[in-house]
């Protein structure tokens, strides 16, 4: 009954499967770890509670070259989601301007965006990333060109100073209190989501067409400054300033970051360029048509009427350029960024010798990490797409 009844048959040869796939997945286990014991090797894990000893040139939690090898690896695990997040963020800017541009009815600038595109995505980021590097090192001044009473150079704005060892910027000063004021941001920018889901909503449903743009930067800001006034303004700044031999205070954006943050943004951006471009075109153009028929202006068409039916196409080839965003991160050690390939795929793994527990680390997290990323955006897609009766 099993294999011939059509109820039960499928099951079945499931089952079966999943038996064959646990079975070959045992045998190459227990055959890994044979020929482990026979070599002489085990697998321990043992090796990150040991001092890292080595110094690594820019750490978001507290690290010292005393620090475990597990510490090493949160910063360059938090290194790693560090520059990805920025580089998505930038990318996705990019990629929708330029993708928007392509389309433009101005020949000039739809055959800027052509070459930016064409350029951009058919040069290996491996040598976008060397570019830019190179750019930041040789190019910009060093600190020692900021110094005496006729500098070489000077601080933008008094406040900012762009470098050979990378961009110095004013850093906050958390007081008491700061915290209700960043919660009041925070709180900010969900009220303006929510203000324009409700005017976007009120549109489709009765055609009455609220302001944007006022609302919205009200509703950001204004709570926020309220709030800093009322506790006392316990945020300040912390401006950089030359002691030495470089810049202290404020808040260092290395070279090496920016030169793979910028790199990977416009690589990136090229591809999601043509993904822009390509969910532009599918949306019949009797919807642009009927839209201006109505009397929207063509930012309102394109805002109200194109990009939400085009994120549909958008967003599944959106999900694998982000996970290419994160994968080519690894590149970061061309560079001199700590990474997680740099610190536990790198330095850690040469200086232990626990070459398989590292790389199985490092597969581990960007396994979880690209899952992640798939998880969320495919959360955003099923949202977004055609709902069926």
């Amino acid at each position: 009954m099993l294999l011939s009844d059509t109820r039960y048959r499928s099951i079945t040869f499931q089952v079966i499967a999943l038996v064959l796939l646990v079975t070959a997945i045992w045998y190459l286990g227990s055959n890994l770890a044979a020929n482990l014991r026979a070599a002489g090797l085990n697998i321990s894990f043992q090796f990150l509670g040991n001092p890292a000893g080595y110094d690594i040139n820019q750490t978001l939690i507290p690290y010292t070259s005393q620090s475990s090898n597990l510490q090493a690896a949160w910063v360059g695990i938090i290194n790693t989601l560090l520059v990805s997040f920025l580089a998505c963020l930038t990318a996705t800017l990019f990629g929708v301007v330029a993708g928007v541009l392509r389309l433009s009815n101005n020949w000039l600038v739809r055959k800027l965006m052509a070459g930016y595109v064409e350029i951009f995505r058919n040069i290996p980021v491996l040598i976008w990333i060397l570019i830019i590097y190179t750019i930041m090192t040789a190019a910009m001044p060093a600190p020692s060109a900021f110094r005496g009473d006729d500098p070489a150079s000077s601080m933008m704005l008094g406040s900012f100073a762009f470098t050979n060892r990378g961009v110095y910027i004013p850093g906050p000063v958390w007081g008491a209190g700061s915290m209700f004021v960043v919660a009041t941001f925070i709180a900010s920018i969900i009220g303006v989501f929510a203000y324009r889901r409700y005017a976007t909503k009120l549109l489709y449903d009765t055609g009455r067409l609220l302001p944007m743009l006022w609302p919205s930067v009200a509703i950001l800001l204004l709570p926020t400054i309220v709030v800093f006034f009322i506790m006392g303004m316990p945020i300040g700044l912390d401006y950089p300033a030359l002691k030495g031999f470089n810049f202290q205070g404020g808040i260092q954006i290395g070279a090496p970051l920016i030169a793979l943050w910028f790199a990977l943004s416009i690589y990136t951006g090229a591809f999601i360029a043509e993904n822009v471009r390509a969910g532009i075109q599918a949306v019949s153009r009797g919807q642009s048509e009927a839209a201006a028929a109505l009397g929207l202006r063509p930012g309102r068409v394109m805002n109200l009427v194109v990009l939400p039916q085009a994120l549909r196409v958008i967003i599944p080839p959106l999900i694998s350029n982000y996970l290419n965003i994160t994968k080519n991160s690894s590149l970061a050690i061309l560079v001199g960024y700590a990474d997680i390939t740099a610190t536990l795929g790198g330095i850690t793994l040469n200086q232990t010798g626990r070459a398989i527990e590292c790389v199985v680390l490092l597969m581990l997290f960007y396994l979880v990490i690209s899952l992640g990323i798939s998880m969320v955006m495919n959360v955003y897609n099923n949202a977004t797409k055609l709902k069926e009766r």
